[in-house]
Order: C-alpha cells, then sequence, then structure tokens
C-alpha cells in the first residue's frame, strides 16, 4: 500500500496531467473557431429526404446536402424492407461474421451487389472505411507497390498507411505523371493503381480509360473507390467504370450502402474471388467487427433490387444535376466539376462559405461550408449534392437562396 503522501502526490499528479492535457485541447479548439473552420450539427428531427424538419428553424427545409442521390433512404419500399428484416433477424447479431455472424440475408446482398457490379464475389463490411481500411494491408506487401491519385478520400489514405508496400502518389487526374510513377515502381512485383471513381469535394471523374490503358501496358491492376457514383453514374447506374466503358478493366471496386443505395450503413468490395476469400481471412476490420445489422441489409437489399429491375431512377438524376449547374452558372457563381450531381459552390474563404451556409438556412435552404481541413486552404466551398428526389420547384428556390444569399455577401452582382 502508498503511503499517505506518495497517494497525494500522484493524485496532484494525475490532476496536473488532466489540467494540462485540458489547456492543450482547449488550444486546439479555439484555434478551430477563430480559423472559421468550426464544423457544428445541426440536429434534424425528420427522417432523410428532400425535405426535412430542422431543430431551431421553422418550417419545411429543402436538404441539398445528403449523399441520398436516388432518394432511397426514406423509399417506402426501402423502409418496410427494414421493418421487415427487424420482424424476421432481429436487431443485430452480436458477433462478427465468421463465429456466429452470417444470416441467409448477407449472403444473398453480396450475391446481388457482385451480380450488380459484374464481379466475381463481394465482401460486407460496416462501412467503406473499413472496406478501404481492410483492402490494402492483405492484398499489398513489401516487394509490392501502391500508387495513389493525391486527392484520394481520407479513408483510402488511411489504408493505404497500412499496407507495407512502396507508396508512390502521382497528381490529381494526370495521366502524365502517373505513368512516371508507374515506370519508377516497375521493379514492384504487383503494383495497384488507387484513385476515387468520383472526387467527393469537386464530383470530378477520374480518367479511368487513360488509367486502364497505362495500368495494362505497365502491367498494373486498377482499383476504385465508387462511393459517389454506386447507383447513378453510367447508363444503368454500375458506376464510373461503365460510364467510361471500364468494366472489364478495373479490377478492384469498394463502394458503401451509406449513400444512394438507401443510406443507412455498410460498405463492400467486389472483385475477384480468391481476393475475396483472402479478405475474409484476413482483413481485420472485416473479422474484427459486427456484422451488418438484419435491418440494415432488408433495406440495402431492396435499394439494389429496385436498380437491377430498372434504371429509371437512376437516368433522373442528371436533368436536375444541369438545371442546377446552368442556373448557379448563369447567376455569376462558379461551379466545380462537371456533370455530377456533387456541384460544390466555390468561394474561397471558409467564413465565408460558412456565413453563408448559415443564411440559406435562414431561407430554408439547408447547405453546408467545407473547408480546411475536407478541403484545401483557400478552396471552401459550399457542397450542393441534387437528388432524384428534388423537383424542379425544390432546385429553383434553392437558387434563388444561393442569389439572394450571394448578392448580401457580395459574390454575385
Amino acid at each position: 500500500m502508498l503511503p499517505c503522501n506518495t497517494c497525494r502526490n500522484a493524485t496532484r499528479w494525475g490532476y496536473a496531467a488532466i489540467a494540462e492535457a485540458r489547456s492543450v485541447l482547449e488550444h486546439e479548439l479555439e484555434t478551430i473557431r477563430t480559423g472559421g473552420t468550426w464544423k457544428g450539427e445541426r440536429i434534424i428531427t425528420s427522417k432523410q429526404g428532400p425535405h426535412i424538419n430542422v431543430d431551431g428553424s421553422r418550417g419545411d427545409i429543402l436538404n441539398f446536402c445528403a449523399n441520398n442521390y436516388l432518394g432511397l433512404s426514406s423509399h417506402p419500399q426501402v423502409v418496410e424492407a427494414g421493418i421487415e428484416a427487424l420482424k424476421k433477424y432481429g436487431a443485430g447479431l452480436s458477433s462478427v461474421r465468421f463465429i456466429c455472424g452470417t444470416q441467409d440475408i448477407h449472403k444473398d446482398l453480396e450475391q446481388k451487389l457482385a451480380k450488380f457490379h459484374e464481379r466475381e464475389e463481394c465482401i460486407l463490411y460496416a462501412s467503406c472505411f473499413d472496406a478501404n481500411a481492410g483492402l490494402f494491408e492483405v492484398l499489398l506487401g513489401p516487394d509490392d507497390a501502391v500508387l495513389s491519385d493525391e486527392l484520394n478520400h481520407a479513408s483510402i489514405i488511411d489504408g493505404i498507411r497500412l499496407c507495407r508496400a512502396k507508396r508512390f502518389r502521382y497528381k490529381h487526374m494526370d495521366l502524365n505523371d502517373l505513368e512516371t510513377q508507374l515506370k519508377q515502381s516497375q521493379s514492384s512485383r504487383m503494383r495497384l493503381v488507387v484513385t476515387d471513381g468520383v472526387f467527393s469535394m469537386d464530383g470530378d471523374v477520374a480518367p479511368l480509360k487513360g488509367i486502364c490503358d497505362l495500368a495494362e501496358q505497365y502491367g498494373a491492376l486498377v482499383f476504385i473507390d465508387e462511393c459517389h457514383a454506386t447507383g447513378f453514374m453510367g447508363p444503368r447506374g454500375r458506376g464510373t467504370d461503365e460510364l467510361l466503358g471500364v468494366m472489364d478493366r478495373v479490377h478492384i471496386v469498394n463502394s458503401t450502402l451509406g449513400k444512394a443505395l438507401g443510406g443507412a450503413a455498410g460498405g463492400y468490395t467486389v472483385g475477384p474471388k480468391p481476393l475475396i476469400d483472402l479478405l475474409r481471412q484476413r482483413s481485420r476490420p472485416y473479422l474484427f467487427s459486427n456484422s451488418l445489422p438484419p435491418p440494415v441489409v432488408g433495406c440495402a437489399t431492396r435499394a439494389v433490387e429496385l436498380l437491377l429491375a430498372s434504371n429509371e431512377i437512376a437516368q433522373s438524376v442528371g436533368a436536375k444535376t444541369m438545371r442546377f449547374r446552368n442556373k448557379m452558372t448563369e447567376a455569376g457563381f462558379t461551379i466545380s466539376g462537371s456533370a455530377h450531381p456533387i456541384c460544390p459552390v466555390m468561394l474561397g474563404d471558409a467564413r465565408l462559405a460558412s456565413l453563408m451556409a448559415d443564411d440559406m438556412l435562414k431561407l430554408g435552404v439547408y447547405v453546408i461550408g467545407f473547408s480546411y481541413p475536407v478541403v484545401p486552404k483557400g478552396k471552401a466551398r459550399i457542397r450542393v449534392q441534387i437528388s432524384a428526389a428534388h423537383t424542379d420547384q425544390d432546385i429553383d428556390r434553392a437558387v434563388d437562396a444561393f442569389i439572394q444569399t450571394g448578392r448580401k455577401h457580395g459574390v454575385v452582382s
């Protein structure tokens, strides 16, 4: 037993350590506040959709910042499928997949996703962040190389950090620089070119045809993250690989159930059967995370079934996207990207983006300002996202609110 003086000293040291830690944390928080990059969380008091209720705001609010690209988050058939799965299969499995956490509905969803992407096999994860965290460490060893676009999503960057492969970073969508990195990595056993299919902050689409050409020329594999493409890019909504005609040339696809495919949660990898089999044996996020809850699986399965049956929902997003982009450009705003429903309204200044987003909410339009570290310094923007569930009237109302707010802050005249 410690002497009393020793106990008192230990307690004082503990208090001192806590006080020091609190001081460091408060300083960091104040730096974020004064830099205008503080990210508050608005509270929604309704289901997700194009029209929502927001705590502290009156009346109907237009939502233009969800990843609900197809409007399936509250689709009656998707919701009902979740309810039925909850009743039949319960709230959760209380287990990882390989112990007692695999139900027939998990295998059914994996088969449907493999069919949707026209790949051999599929493995489910709790999120696409987990799918990215679990892939590279298993696939690539110290004799291999990974070549990554410099603006890839944070989950890709973190996943690559976990693997022991040699790392090469090429300039954003720069095929010449990618070729340079491919030449420099020729001594590697296996090489994997890694890119987002669509880059989430700007809505720009990776040049997959050129990437595949180079990969084939230099004997590399191609991986794409399709979180912001699955369900609505391409003639049948299969993604950017379908859009650009390279479905048979992209080897591995990671994507999410948490955006267009119902919006609940979950991610997955589709690709060659030996890879998927190996991921089941060694992928740590898969082995050490609970199975996807049955209601989530039920909702996602119904969403995929709807898309397998018809491309009508997927095709409806394009015209609405162009309506918003064209009207905003005519009004004098700078909209990044091209034809993707991610429509970044470029503002530059972080504080301006935050203030304009607040003023938009007062006009009944929910949008969020994005600033560093989510985007590079000096590249602050309000990221607008179009959904199939938006009407033309919704889009016109949002544009009118942007014009009014933009004039107030001197962004447009």
